[in-house]
C-alpha cells in the first residue's frame, strides 16, 4: 500500500523504456552480436559527464573460464555464468578531475548501457555486491591501476518474464516543492 504501480504504456518511448526496464538475471544460451555489444556500449559512451571527461572503460567478458572465474568472485556467481555476455565498467582516474561527478557519470552511463539493452529486446541486470572484490578483478582482467571496478553488467535474452515494477509515491519523495 502507498506505492505506485507500473503503468504498462507511456505515450513517450524514453519514459515507457525507463518505466519498464526489469533487472534481468537469467538468459537463454543464445549467442549475443558483436554488433550489440558494441551499440550497447557505445549507448554508455554517450552519457553525461562534467567537462566531457568520459571517465569510463569497459572490458567485454564472454569466454566461458574468464567468466567462471569472475563468478567465483561474486556472491551472484550463476548470474554471471549464464550470461552470455558480461561488461565490466570501470572509472578511469587518469581522466577524473571530480571524483563523485565522475562516478555519477559512470553511473549515468550504466544506465545508458541499461536502457539500451532493454531496447534492443534483451536482459540485463548490474551487479554491484563483485565491488567487494574489486581489487581481484582488476587483477583478473589485468586492468591496472588506473581503472577502478564500478559494476559489472550480465545480459543476453532474457529467460524469465519480466516483472511489474512498484515505486513510492511522489509526495514520499519530493521534500520540496515551491
Amino acid at each position: 500500500k502507498g506505492k505506485m504501480r507500473l503503468k504498462m504504456k507511456d505515450e513517450n518511448p524514453v519514459i515507457d523504456a525507463i518505466k519498464t526496464r526489469r533487472s534481468i538475471r537469467q538468459f537463454k544460451m543464445e549467442s549475443v552480436l558483436d554488433e550489440r555489444v558494441d551499440q550497447i556500449i557505445e549507448s554508455g559512451l554517450w552519457a553525461p559527464s562534467g567537462k566531457n571527461n568520459q571517465p569510463w572503460k569497459f572490458a567485454v567478458i564472454q569466454e566461458p573460464n574468464l567468466k567462471n572465474s569472475l563468478a567465483s568472485l561474486t556472491h551472484y556467481s550463476s548470474t554471471i555464468q549464464n550470461a552470455p555476455v558480461c561488461i565490466a565498467v570501470f572509472l578511469d582516474h587518469s581522466r577524473v578531475y571530480d571524483r563523485t561527478k565522475d562516478i555519477l557519470a559512470v553511473g549515468a552511463s550504466i544506465q545508458n548501457m541499461l536502457l539500451t539493452i532493454h531496447s534492443l529486446g534483451l536482459g540485463g541486470v548490474w551487479l554491484g555486491e563483485i565491488l567487494k572484490n574489486k581489487e581481484k578483478v582488476g587483477e583478473l582482467l589485468k586492468t591496472g591501476k588506473n581503472l577502478e571496478l564500478m559494476a559489472v553488467l550480465a545480459l543476453g535474452y532474457p529467460s524469465e518474464k519480466k516483472k511489474s515494477g512498484e515505486r513510492d509515491p511522489l509526495d514520499k519523495k519530493v521534500i520540496l516543492r515551491r
